[in-house]
């Protein structure tokens, strides 16, 4: 059974994509059977859970789709990881095969020689390149299929660019060996570029982690204490008594508060990653690794902001 079918046709195409450029040995389809096996099995003892704890049989049904978001957020960054990996390790390949082109060794042999265990997770792809030019096939059909299986807009680039110098009768080794080079330097500038922006990161970081949970903490205890107040106030029955300021009782629930300041810190939370990862890596999707981190920090802050501050405020009140 494909269950990657149930998916619209967009969201299936990506999910099978990040299934493949994590490097997954089986398919996709098999893949994603086993994610639904395990969200499945989870949503099951959970629920037998609920109904011992008599909570909601209802939220089994979010706990579910929350392992699903999980695994699928994990696949994604698991490809994105390999693929920009293979990006960092493609500019050394590529000034290997022109080393071993310099000494002689035929292209075939050069691409299979490239293929080095410390090139993971390159190597296979290579390896399978320089099988595919020794049978005989075209090299540059070799690179354009080379390019559609890694799917990597910067290797497409210059895997497009080394194209363009085969077609044009250039010499193979010296384009490999300059655009490794090109490549290089444009990483280095990369590197300065991220060092550069380091600071707009942290200060998104405290002011989501720090600065975000102590304001939700003050207001959470501001609101406790005027309820504190307004449930002291004596109720004026008379309409004779003429009163420079009234003060009703507060009618809004602790509760509804503490549970606003989390849910808005964790969406906070949850849209800084995106815009974290968009900043320091240009993709948005690399900052979910703090969302754990970050979600764990904003709420400790808030429960120890407020478990402090209650206390000082509320006993200021009974001394009163």
């Amino acid at each position: 059974m494909n269950t990657l079918r149930f998916y619209p046709e967009f969201i299936r195409k990506e999910y099978e994509r990040n299934i493949k450029n994590s490097g997954e040995e089986i398919s996709p389809e098999k893949k994603h059977n086993q994610i639904i096996f395990i969200a499945l099995l989870i949503t099951v003892i959970s629920s037998t859970a609920f109904l011992f704890l008599k909570i909601s049989i209802n939220y089994s049904f979010a706990v579910f789709i929350l392992i699903n978001l999980y695994f699928y957020f994990r696949i994604s960054l698991k490809a994105s990881s390999n693929i920009k990996r293979m990006e960092g390790i493609f500019p050394d390949v590529i000034s290997l095969m022109s080393s071993n082109l310099r000494a002689g060794i035929t292209i075939e042999r050069s691409f299979l020689l490239s293929a080095r265990p410390e090139f993971f997770p390159l190597d296979k792809e290579i390896e399978k390149a320089g099988k595919e030019i020794a049978t005989g096939k075209d090299i540059i059909y070799v690179f354009k299929k080379m390019s559609e299986r890694i799917d990597s807009e910067k290797i497409s680039k210059i895997i497009t660019l080394i194209i363009s110098g085969l077609k044009s009768g250039g010499n193979i080794s010296d384009l490999l060996e300059e655009t490794s080079r090109n490549m290089k330097e444009k990483e280095v500038l990369e590197k300065k570029a991220a060092a550069n922006i380091v600071m707009y990161v942290m200060f998104i970081f405290f002011a989501v982690g720090i600065g975000a949970p102590v304001l939700f903490g003050l207001s959470s205890v501001l609101v406790e204490t005027v309820i504190s107040l307004s449930s002291r106030i004596p109720e004026v029955g008379t309409a004779n008594i003429q009163m420079p300021l009234t003060f009703n009782k507060v009618s809004i629930s602790l509760n509804f508060i503490i549970f606003f300041s989390l849910i808005f810190m964790i969406v906070t939370d949850f849209i800084s990653c995106f815009v974290m990862g968009l900043v320091n890596k240009g993709e948005g999707k690399t900052g979910l690794k703090w969302f754990v981190p970050l979600v764990v920090l904003s709420t400790s802050i808030f429960f120890a902001i407020r478990i402090f501050l209650s206390k000082i405020m509320l006993g200021v009140l009974e001394i009163k």
